[in-house]
């Protein structure tokens, strides 16, 4: 069985949104879009543990990340978002296996009905994760790392609720949810609700970049997801469900949970290559008002501004990362967005 058939498609195609059982097994496809070779990576890693600790660290080479943010009010009274930015997740463990080079963890969350559920997910989520991180070698974390992210969603999710309950009176919040954990050179995607990540990646055919779908947006509307709900004995009304709740997957929303909001995250899995040339991540404020396409030419066109200078301390590509980082959610805002937006770019560089 290919080591990643359980994952699905990151192409963002239209698939089944209801429990576990519904994703499909499309690995051609995903290897296809997101470069990956699943029988080369096999022959990679298939005598590793017969090797020295050092050999097997010299072996691989990993695109160098880094994470530039920002987040803006914008026209609401309360910041509800928060996010999540471990660089160097690989410090927080002890006894990581010698294939396992390189750990980072990014994450984005809405909040809404409150900012508490967000800034929950933002602070233990990377902690859940610690504790529940698969043991082994690259090959066997792989096998359970969807296992593994759906455990954490549901652990993260368990706890915040009876956290909420402990209230007087209790919490109402709820967030969704993107979460980017980047093993090696492989990303793995983990999202709830209406939040988005996408890769920007250079066609050399296209003379240009393009993006591509990490995510599967989970709205009331979606059949699937509809119908799940009405099974659930809960109903979609304007688009809403029971006519309130925007999204139909999230983290908290504790009035919702027996009517069929459920935190069960859509994992999918995208390998990085030398065409890729950074991650976004961002909440609805920002896609409310940028197509993911015109994110890209905006970004891009800040990246290829050359008035933008290096500083005492940054490089002309970091200060233009981040110049391009702030204009977005800056636009967002200023387009009318009416929403909090915050936006995480991360940077891929060559590896060296």
């Amino acid at each position: 069985m290919d080591l990643f058939g359980d994952l699905p498609d990151p192409t963002g195609d239209q698939q089944k949104s209801g429990d576990q059982s519904t994703h499909e097994n499309n690995v051609e496809k995903t290897e296809q879009t997101c470069g990956v070779q699943a029988q080369k990576r096999k022959a990679n890693f298939t005598d590793s543990s017969a090797e020295e600790p050092e050999k097997q660290k010299q072996r691989f080479e990993y695109y160098p990340l880094h994470c530039y943010v920002a987040d803006r009010k914008g026209e609401r009274e309360e910041m509800q978002d928060a996010y999540l930015q471990v660089d160097d997740f690989t410090k927080s463990f002890s006894n990581l296996h010698p294939s396992i080079g390189r750990l980072a963890v990014y994450g984005v969350f809405d909040g809404h009905g409150g900012a508490r559920a967000s800034r929950f997910a933002s602070q233990y989520l990377h902690k859940i994760l610690l504790d529940k991180f698969p043991k082994g070698d690259v090959l066997a974390v792989e096998k359970e790392i969807k296992k593994c992210l759906i455990d954490v969603f549901k652990k993260l999710d368990e706890d915040f609720l009876k956290e909420a309950a402990r209230q007087k009176p209790s919490w109402k919040d709820g967030t969704t949810a993107v979460v980017v954990l980047v093993i090696n050179n492989t990303l793995y995607i983990a999202n709830l609700g209406d939040s988005k990540s996408i890769l920007c990646r250079y066609k050399e055919e296209d003379k240009k970049c393009v993006p591509v779908p990490l995510t599967t947006d989970h709205n009331p509307s979606v059949y699937a997801e509809r119908m799940r709900i009405q099974k659930a004995g809960g109903h979609v009304r304007d688009g809403r469900v029971m006519g309130i709740l925007e999204v139909s997957r999230s983290i908290g929303d504790g009035p919702y949970k027996n009517h069929g909001v459920t935190c069960l995250p859509d994992v999918k899995r995208c390998q990085l290559t030398s065409s890729d040339r950074y991650i976004m991540i961002a909440c609805d404020g920002l896609w409310k008002s940028f197509t993911m396409e015109e994110s890209i030419q905006f970004v891009e066109s800040v990246l290829q501004d050359e008035s933008v200078h290096k500083t005492d301390l940054r490089s002309a590509e970091e200060v233009r990362f981040d110049t391009a980082c702030s204009r977005l959610a800056n636009t967002a805002v200023l387009r009318l967005s009416g929403d909090n937006v915050t936006v995480l770019i991360i940077s891929i560089k060559p590896s060296v």
